[in-house]
């Protein structure tokens, strides 16, 4: 009986200790499970990345949102599938595993939030929609302005001074050409970052505003020109450009498009790299985990 219940100890305790040994294919699975997650990470990155940079360079307003959800929907994928690995490798990933991990789920937390920052700036789009006031209504404005100044000077020949033919072309052509250069600065004011030179730009602005007032008053001035329609033309036009020139100001100065493409750019550029370093670290890591063989009894 001594005999037969040894023999019986040994063979549980036999069986016990197979139970116990590493599995290859499990730790196989377990490996490429945790790759196949890395992956995925890795991808929804990559997309939300795209997203991101279409949401900048687009130029409505529709086309950015969509965009844009389409980043933020993306991000929220990494960030469901890294809480996936986390918990993948609590229990059997190595120390050097959940470093690296850790190390990632850092640098993910900072890329959302300059993505945060940068989508909410790149909907605005308030860069475009300056461009298309300088270049549509704001330079249609000047250009009535201007026909109707050529009217005034043209119909300045039919008066009977030669000379207040002259001061009548010198003041319309001092009007039309400050106003010109006014227009041709607001585009580069609009793709301007710095604060500095767009306060620059504004002072000559402001100079060349004053030298258009100043010679559209000396022309309402002159006696043979009261209540002419095309001065009175001329100056309603150019106040409808002042209106939409301050309209561009504004928007140019929140500089949404410039702003979020610096940041896309630079910031942004700067995290994903760091955030892909880490993925690569982390999939090297789990790519090394040894497999354990088998233990053949004696």
């Amino acid at each position: 009986m001594a005999v037969g219940a040894a023999v019986l100890l040994a063979l549980i305790l036999l069986v016990l200790h197979f139970q116990n040994l590493p599995n290859p294919a499990a730790q196989l699975a377990f490996k490429a499970k945790r790759i196949e997650v890395v992956d995925r990470i890795r991808l929804a990155l990559a997309s939300a990345s795209e997203a991101e940079k279409s949401a900048v360079m687009a130029i409505t307003d529709e086309e950015s949102q969509v965009f844009a959800d389409q980043a933020r929907a993306a991000t929220a994928t990494v960030e469901q599938t890294r809480q996936e690995l986390e918990k993948l490798l609590e229990p059997s990933g190595t120390k050097n595993e959940q470093d690296v991990l850790a190390q990632f789920s850092q640098a993910f937390a900072e890329l959302q939030r300059i993505d945060n920052d940068l989508l909410t700036l790149a909907v605005k789009n308030t860069n475009i929609k300056a461009n298309s006031l300088a270049f549509g209504p704001a330079a249609a404005a000047l250009k009535e302005m201007d026909t109707a100044l050529a009217r005034v000077v043209a119909a300045g020949g039919n008066s009977s001074s030669g000379a207040d033919d002259l001061k009548v072309m010198h003041l319309a052509d001092g009007a039309r050409i400050a106003a010109l250069r006014l227009l041709t600065l607001l585009p580069p004011h609009i793709a301007e970052e710095s604060d500095q030179k767009m306060d620059e730009m504004e002072a000559v602005m402001a100079e060349e505003d004053h030298a258009v007032r100043q010679n559209l008053e000396g022309l309402a001035a002159l006696p043979n020109l009261s209540g002419n329609p095309d001065l009175t033309t001329a100056t309603a036009r150019y106040a409808r450009f002042t209106e939409l020139k301050t309209q561009i100001l504004k928007l140019s100065r929140e500089n949404t498009n410039v702003r979020s493409l610096a940041i896309s750019l630079n910031q942004k550029r700067k995290a994903m790299l760091i955030c892909q370093d880490a993925l690569a670290a982390l999939d090297q890591a789990i790519q090394a985990e040894p497999i354990a063989a088998p233990v053949s009894p004696r």
